[in-house]
């Protein structure tokens, strides 16, 4: 039985800054924004958007009443979440009026926590063919202003609804994964923003591929020239490029230039949103399908990585007219339809939080197109709206 993403959407705020712009205000040479990390744009979150209504816009544009009946387990992975206790999969559950003979939980590790869920909907569909599973990964990345890492900061979430006999892309098996315990990024429970070793985790990242990449090559018997592409999870735009180019001796001239081209395309979407640490790498592989016509069975390499840290190597075949199933023109009117803020703007948004002594405090949605959005908390309760109901 085949499984793997039958369908696939994309959510990221109205508004962004320059890169170019937020490099002069810092006194960055541009250059080292837009070609050192590879970023040009940086999606900016209203106080009105949360990891919970990122990925509840995200899901609504792909869902129809025949998923929100099947949808039986909700898999809610961020490294943002809105409540110890309480899942962020329980408040997109009700948003989006699905099932209630559903399962709901959020998972964890970084920016691994997507690819987490996805293999735990597999399994799930594997006992339950009739099942769907929607995976979520969603966040906000805030490491704070004049800071080190502020140029690799985003705001997203990719939605995916994984089946059995997916339209989009069948997922292969030779998953190879690793753990090891280190402190290359983290954010303790007391702040809101995170705590990096850039140097460390450049090379712990380009580390867990090389190893992964070797064990899954002598457990499935492929190569580099039996993908296509090769997708990459990307906290910025660059890093991706200097793990594949450690690999590209492998393989001969064409298949170099394929896999360079290739990764070029995957980075579309991420080089104008930021980092959405566990979406960031299904949307390299959104990018890529929607901006380049691939053959139906091609296979797609991807690598996962979260800080901490958990690595996995594992690969998808698309699937017949996959093309068909994506929501190419909705993702393109969203980039169009994004306004530019200036850096004094997006500071000022930057420093707008909800109270952290427990007050209450209500929002004006109006300022906010989207359709799910936070409208203040109550009672220590978040309040959320869906517009469309």
């Amino acid at each position: 039985m085949k499984i793997g993403i039958d369908k696939i959407g994309f959510y990221t705020p109205h508004m962004f800054v320059d890169m170019n712009k937020l490099a002069v205000a810092r006194d960055v040479e541009p250059e080292k924004f837009t070609i050192g990390i590879g970023q040009s744009q940086m999606a900016v979150a209203p106080v009105t958007q949360d990891s919970v209504t990122l990925a509840a816009n995200a899901a609504l544009e792909i869902i129809d009443d025949e998923d929100r009946d099947k949808i039986d387990f909700v898999i809610f992975g961020s490294e943002s979440g809105i409540d110890h206790s309480k899942s962020g999969a329980v408040y997109v559950h009700r948003l989006l009026g699905l099932n209630p003979n559903a399962r709901a939980v959020e998972v964890k590790q970084a920016c691994y926590a997507a690819t987490a869920g996805i293999q735990m909907a597999k399994g799930h569909v594997a006992l339950n063919p009739e099942s769907k599973v929607l995976v979520l990964g969603t966040d906000i990345a805030r490491y704070g202003l004049n800071t080190s890492g502020e140029s690799t900061q985003g705001a997203g979430a990719v939605a995916m609804v994984i089946s059995a006999n997916p339209r989009i892309m069948e997922l292969e098996e030779h998953n190879v994964y690793l753990t090891n315990d280190i402190m290359d990024f983290w954010r303790p429970i007391y702040s809101d923003k995170a705590f990096v070793d850039g140097k460390f985790s450049n090379e712990q990242y380009i580390l867990f591929f090389n190893k992964v990449w070797e064990i899954y090559k002598e457990k499935s018997g492929l190569e580099l020239k039996d993908m296509e592409a090769i997708c990459f999870h990307l906290p910025y735009t660059k890093m991706g490029l200097k793990a594949l180019r450690t690999v590209l001796d492998e393989a001969p001239e064409d298949v170099r230039e394929r896999l360079l081209e290739n990764y070029q395309i995957s980075t579309t979407y991420n080089r104008n949103v930021g980092n959405i640490y566990t979406g960031a790498l299904y949307l390299s592989l959104l990018s890529l399908l929607e901006n380049k016509e691939l053959a139906d069975g091609s296979r797609i390499g991807l690598f996962s990585y979260g800080s901490g840290a958990v690595g996995e190597f594992f690969t998808g075949i698309l699937q017949p007219n996959y093309r068909e199933y994506l929501n190419i023109a909705g993702h393109q009117n969203l980039f169009k339809s994004r306004k530019e803020v200036s850096v004094e703007e997006y500071e000022t948004i930057f420093e707008e939080t909800l109270p952290v002594d427990g007050s209450d405090i209500e929002f004006d949605i109006s300022k906010d197109p989207a359709t799910i959005v936070l409208s203040g908390t109550l009672d220590n309760k978040r309040q959320y709206v869906n517009k469309n109901r």
